[in-house]
């Protein structure tokens, strides 16, 4: 069985932010559509101490609704499934490459006198 690959720091922040603010996976992909910064999700969060505060997961719903005029992303991955894929893509183009290469070798050996 193939070792987990961790995320990346950034992602690492966002995974901790969805558990420190009890996120869903929708919530941190709108909040990253945003362009919100997952250590700063602190000071928007209502602490119950603020009455006319949104609790932050209905204020990252209200804000992307506001900006892209839609409730949730269409496709919403989780980010262990972006790391997946992003892998999956990684290795695609590491492979393509190294048939790039092996097809263009030949045909540099055939030029040369």
């Amino acid at each position: 069985m193939p070792k987990k690959k961790k995320p990346n720091q950034k992602l690492q922040a966002w995974i901790d932010a969805r558990k420190r603010h009890h996120l869903s996976h929708a919530q941190v992909q709108m909040a990253r559509e945003l362009g919100m910064n997952p250590n700063k999700l602190g000071k928007l969060d209502n602490h119950e101490q603020e009455p006319w505060k949104m609790p932050l997961p209905q204020f990252i719903e209200h804000l992307y609704f506001k900006r892209f005029g839609k409730k949730q992303p269409d496709v919403v991955l989780s980010l262990e499934e972006k790391v997946r894929l992003d892998e999956q893509k990684k290795a695609r183009k590491r492979e393509e490459k190294l048939q790039n290469e092996a097809v263009a070798k030949p045909e540099l050996e055939v030029n040369q006198p």
